[in-house]
This record gives structure tokens, C-alpha cells and sequence, in this order.
């Protein structure tokens, strides 16, 4: 006869061992690797900017409580460089995919963390912006929020789905974008430009215009950007000596950079074709010159 406690034993060891046994074979799509851990810290940053949008901007507008102690200042500075922290973190994520080894669900996690750092955090921002700014108009800015989350939706959505040839990104990058986005509300204009600036955001980045990616210097001129940005909004947070004026002309500058890029990238697009067409036409003559 078999002791029952004896076969109950035996079957606790085999599925200990099956367990260890599975662990060992875990497919490499389930391991996350050091840039998946970066990008998840894209994804965090990302839902702390909504968490201090809400609790230090909107809740105390709607409770009429922290104005008069900068309480929103402070906390829209703070979710402004969360939003630059998250734009570290998908930079190096990036870098280090390329260096290391990254886990096949690299590419969706990145999708998904720019969603929410890119996407919905620019878009709640703005719009709070519409529910607290004195001239804005709440339904209309919903409606400008809505047109800048659907933007980055479409702009991830493309990215996965069209190959650019190596070392450029078509539509603005989702990055960016969102910092231009938070920029133009920071600079505090008139409702209407202000609207109809963030639209113009939200096309630039599902438009065809081309853009570089940050590698090389490129790349450490951008987190020297990032790092200014950062000490601007730090020094508009504390109320410090010229901050409000230097965090006007940061904004100012991100915006203008918004708008150059693409005329220079259509520039550079438009001489291309027509060197292409040059060099087709003078191609059709010699053959015809060479004709008896």
C-alpha cells in the first residue's frame, strides 16, 4: 500500500520543482531589463505630474484654499518637471536599449509610458488650465485637451506601424510636443492664440514633417535643455529674482523651436525634390543627347 502522506509529499516536490523548472525557462518576454525599468519611471513621472496638477492646481481653485501661498505655482513647476523627468527617462531608455539588452516588451512599454507622460498628462493639463485661468473657456479647452491626447494616440499608433529610415522621426516627437504644449500654457497668452497654438502642437506631431533623432550631441544638447528648463521652473517655483521673466523667455524659446524645426525640415525637404528633379531632367538630356 501507498502511505498517503508519503504520495502527498512526493507531489508537493514535483510541483516545487516544476515551479523552479518554469522559472528558470521564464520566456525572455516576461524579464524586464535596465531600459524597461527606465521606461517605467518615464510611466511614473508621468502619473505624479497628473497626481500635482490635480491636488495642488485644480482642488485648490475649486476650494479657494493655497492661493495666496503660491501653492499653484509650486505645484504646476512640479508637474511641468516631472513631465522633463519623464522626458530624461525616455531619452536613456532609449540609449541604453541600444547599449544593453533590452526585453521584447520594450517597445509596447514605451508606447504606453509616453501615452501617459506625453499624452495624458500635457492634455489634463491643459485641461485644468481651461478650469482655473480667468480668461479661458472650460468646454473649449476640453476640447483642445482631447485634440492633444488623440494626437499622441495617432503619433504612437503611426511610429509603430511605419518604418523612417535610420535616425529620423516623423511627426514631432511626443516628447517634445507635450513640453510645448505646457510651455505655450505657461507663457500665459491670450485665450484664443493660446488655443489655437496648442492645435497647431497637436498637428505638428501627426504631420508628415521630419524630425532628428536625439543621438550625439544632439542628444546632450537636449538634457542641457531639459536641465535649464528645470532650474527655470525651480526658480518661478521659490519666487526667485527675475524667475517669472527667465521662465517666460524658456517657454518663450521652446515655442519658437517648436515652430522653426518644421520650417527648416520642409526647407531641406523641398531642396531635396528638387535636386531630384535636377538630377532627373539633366539625366533624360544626356541620354537624349547620346541618341543618333
Amino acid at each position: 500500500m501507498i502511505d498517503p502522506d508519503t504520495r502527498a509529499a512526493e507531489w508537493v516536490a514535483d510541483a516545487e520543482a516544476a515551479e523552479a523548472e518554469e522559472a528558470e525557462e521564464m520566456p525572455l518576454s516576461l524579464r524586464l531589463s535596465i531600459a524597461d525599468a527606465l521606461t517605467l519611471g518615464n510611466a511614473t513621472c508621468g502619473f505624479m505630474a497628473v497626481y500635482f496638477t490635480t491636488t495642488g492646481i485644480l482642488i485648490p481653485h475649486l476650494t479657494g484654499s493655497g492661493v495666496e501661498t503660491g501653492m499653484a505655482r509650486h505645484s504646476a513647476a512640479t508637474a511641468v518637471i516631472l513631465m522633463l523627468c519623464a522626458a530624461v527617462f525616455d531619452l536613456f531608455d532609449g540609449l541604453v536599449a541600444r547599449k544593453l539588452r533590452s526585453s521584447p516588451m520594450g517597445a509596447e512599454l514605451d508606447n504606453l509610458s509616453d501615452l501617459i507622460s506625453f499624452g495624458l498628462a500635457p492634455a489634463y493639463f491643459v485641461l485644468v488650465y481651461g478650469m482655473v485661468a480667468d480668461d479661458a473657456h472650460q468646454k473649449v479647452s476640453a476640447v483642445a485637451a482631447i485634440v492633444v491626447l488623440l494626437a499622441v494616440v495617432l503619433r504612437l499608433a503611426r511610429f509603430s506601424c511605419v518604418t523612417m529610415k535610420d535616425g529620423m522621426f516623423q511627426g514631432m516627437p511626443s516628447p517634445f510636443g507635450a513640453l510645448t504644449v505646457v510651455s505655450i500654457v505657461l507663457l500665459e497668452l491670450p485665450f484664443i492664440p493660446t488655443l489655437l497654438a496648442i492645435i497647431g502642437t497637436a498637428w505638428l506631431m501627426v504631420s508628415r514633417v521630419e524630425y532628428p533623432k536625439p543621438r550625439g550631441v544632439l542628444a546632450v544638447a537636449m538634457l542641457s535643455w531639459i536641465v535649464g528648463a528645470m532650474a527655470l521652473l525651480a526658480a518661478w517655483a521659490f519666487d526667485a529674482p527675475g524667475g517669472a521673466f527667465l521662465l517666460q523667455a524658456g517657454c518663450a524659446l521652446q515655442v519658437v523651436l517648436g515652430a522653426v524645426i518644421p520650417l527648416f525640415a520642409t526647407a531641406r525637404r523641398v531642396n531635396t525634390f528638387r535636386d531630384n528633379r535636377r538630377e532627373s531632367r539633366e539625366a533624360r538630356q544626356a541620354e537624349a543627347a547620346q541618341l543618333p
